[in-house]
């Protein structure tokens, strides 16, 4: 069996990867597929996440056992857990983190399933975009869009700039005057 990945971003608008590689291989091997096709480097933990529907993060697949794990929990590692363990229906959905410290992360969906087929290396079929940058720079980081209010927030978001202290009522609020900690 072969399947193909659609891989999106969140970050880069026109940026898309496809990739098909066997069912049989490892989650390492589309880990090295992915880094390959935005000429990335080997150098972060990454992780992927099985995710459900809705895009939420159920099961993670590691790429090494860092011993942070639950011993109740069953630990997946990307070099030991082939795609058709976890992976069995066209339109399951994962994340890959790619950069952990920023929680940055791929889209992933499982596009296509062909039964019959074989697939002896990973190859990346479709790419087009620019894939986001690997890692930010602290610049960017310190200047990232969640760390400052968005121009769609404006004074009807905050409320009126004719506030009246007047109306402010703290007994509305259960605040009193003096120590509450008497």
């Amino acid at each position: 069996m072969v399947y193909r990945f659609t891989i999106i971003s969140n970050e880069v608008e026109d940026f898309i990867r496809e990739i098909k590689i066997d069912a049989e291989a490892t989650f390492y091997d589309l880990h090295q597929a992915i880094l390959s096709s935005c000429h990335y480097a080997d150098n972060v933990p990454t992780s992927f996440f099985i995710c459900n529907q809705e895009w939420e993060q159920e099961q993670e697949i590691l790429l090494e056992d860092m011993g942070t794990s639950r011993s109740d929990e069953d630990l997946y590692l990307m070099k030991k857990t082939r795609l058709n363990e976890l992976l069995e229906d066209e339109k399951q959905r994962m994340v890959y983190v790619f950069d952990p410290l920023d929680n940055r992360m791929f889209f992933i969906e499982l596009t296509e399933i062909s039964f019959g087929k074989t697939q002896e290396q990973p190859v990346c079929s479709r790419s087009h975009g620019e894939a986001p940058q690997q890692s930010m720079d602290l610049e960017e980081f310190l200047n990232k869009e969640t760390t400052k209010p968005s121009e769609d927030l404006n004074e009807d978001f905050y409320g009126s700039e004719s506030f009246d202290t007047e109306e402010f009522d703290p007994e509305g609020f259960e605040i009193s005057e003096g120590n509450p900690y008497h």
